[in-house]
């Protein structure tokens, strides 16, 4: 599929797509060892700091996921899914040669329960004493959650609240995302094998490099780049986010 194909198709919005106030933001880690780890947390950082210039609430979930709320925020993050590329010289690196690593980005909405149907006897729930941060209480309690859709084996993780019931609000909602994302790949796949293309397939796609010693963001499936990739780390993306949308 070229970018023209798959530009159309982006614009074949689904039911209510623009209606969702806020998104779930997921980065982790792919090809590259340590260096892999580090990039997803400097994507994190880059998403944090667009969210903060567009005045979005953000609210850590977990390491590396993130809920974001504010005006068009799914329409501006959507086509953010996918592989993002690292080409660059790691600091533990001696001999000066340049790294290329991997992190994933998934961007998913946040569903209004009355959208997604979820029936108690489909979940098994577990609880854990939670790792995390929160302080001593987390420690000492099993606030920690994981949970499982029986139908569709997807498994959630939660542990960043101090409160079980907390850390079960955040698990639903995650759960209704991922299984929103799922509903729309079967209507997509439905209505022709091209739009099947589109949802958690083009999680494996890479979508842009950014490129350290040229200074150098190329973004694949536009086949264009810019050269002000400190200004786009530092959360300036709304260049590439017009182009991407066609305005």
């Amino acid at each position: 599929m070229n970018y023209f194909e798959w530009k159309k198709l982006q614009g074949d919005k689904q039911p209510g797509e623009q209606e969702f106030k806020a998104v779930i933001l997921e980065v982790r880690p792919g090809v590259g060892g340590d260096e892999a780890k580090i990039w997803a947390r400097d994507l994190v950082r880059m998403y944090r700091r667009y969210s903060e210039i567009r005045n979005w609430k953000l609210e850590e979930i977990d390491d590396g996921v993130m809920k974001i709320k504010g005006k068009n925020v799914y329409e501006k993050l959507k086509r953010e899914t996918g592989v993002h590329r690292v080409q660059r010289i790691p600091e533990t690196e001696r001999a000066g040669r340049i790294h290329t690593s991997t992190a994933s980005v998934v961007i998913l909405p946040e569903v209004p329960e009355a959208q997604i149907d979820i029936k108690e006897d489909d979940l098994a729930w577990e609880f854990t004493r939670s790792g995390g941060h929160g302080g001593q209480n987390v420690n000492k309690v099993a606030t920690a959650v994981r949970l499982i859709h029986k139908p569709t084996d997807i498994v959630i993780s939660c542990r960043q609240e101090r409160s079980q019931e907390q850390n079960r609000k955040i698990a639903l909602q995650l759960l209704r995302a991922q299984l929103w994302e799922r509903e729309q790949e079967k209507k997509n796949s439905a209505l022709s094998a091209q739009r099947s293309m589109i949802g958690r397939s083009m999680r494996a796609e890479k979508i842009r490099t950014y490129n350290y010693p040229q200074n150098r963001v190329t973004d694949h499936r536009m086949r264009k780049s810019w050269y002000n990739l400190d200004r786009i780390i530092d959360g300036q993306l709304e260049e590439i986010f017009a182009a991407l949308s066609g305005q």
